[in-house]
């Protein structure tokens, strides 16, 4: 019998002054069997900074066809497809074909060399967004993980605050490949 996936639940107040974005949002996250804490709030973490009426998670490690999260528009087209990790670039191709834009987090500590690796691969597709979450920082996110979370996020100049009102984990994303809508 298989593993199901368990369910956690997060309360989240968004502050984006650099999208004047203002939001509460009540999250319901499946956390598959085989993904961790660290990885799970990564997905809260990508959801805080690109908040929207109409993003939602997707089946993420259960389905491959499916992002972290995703924005759809009211036609069912795909707007933004989100992913978190290491993917590889035959996914991140597919994914730039699909969407109009692909927004990547990447995290852990071996993020630098998995770029190296694949950067060059992906560099034609001018939708796609890199973004790397220090490894100190995503641990510290990991830390917040519980069933039941009352999760604060602010985005001023860059810099990013995600707490729970005991502890903040302050961090900065580093651009590894910002979009190029020029040919």
């Amino acid at each position: 019998m298989a593993i199901k996936s368990t369910i956690y639940k997060a309360s989240l107040q968004i502050a984006n002054m650099d999208r004047g974005y203002y939001g509460d949002h009540s999250l319901i996250i499946a956390r598959h069997p085989s993904e961790t804490d660290e990885r799970m709030m990564m997905r809260v973490l990508a959801f805080a900074l690109n908040a929207d009426e109409a993003l939602a998670f997707g089946k993420g490690l259960s389905d491959e066809d499916e992002p972290d999260l995703w924005q759809k528009d009211l036609t069912g087209a795909i707007e933004k497809w989100i992913e978190v990790g290491q993917p590889d670039d035959k996914r991140l191709l597919k994914a730039s074909g699909r969407s109009d834009q692909v927004l990547l987090y990447c995290y852990s500590s071996t993020c630098d060399i998995w770029w190296k690796q694949i950067a060059g691969k992906v560099e034609r597709a001018r939708n796609l967004c890199v973004m790397k979450v220090p490894s100190g920082a995503s641990m510290e996110l990991a830390a917040l993980a519980q069933r039941t979370m009352q999760l604060q996020c602010t985005v001023q100049d860059g810099q990013i605050w995600l707490g729970d009102g005991e502890k903040v984990v302050q961090l900065e994303l580093i651009t590894l490949k910002d979009f190029n809508p020029q040919r």
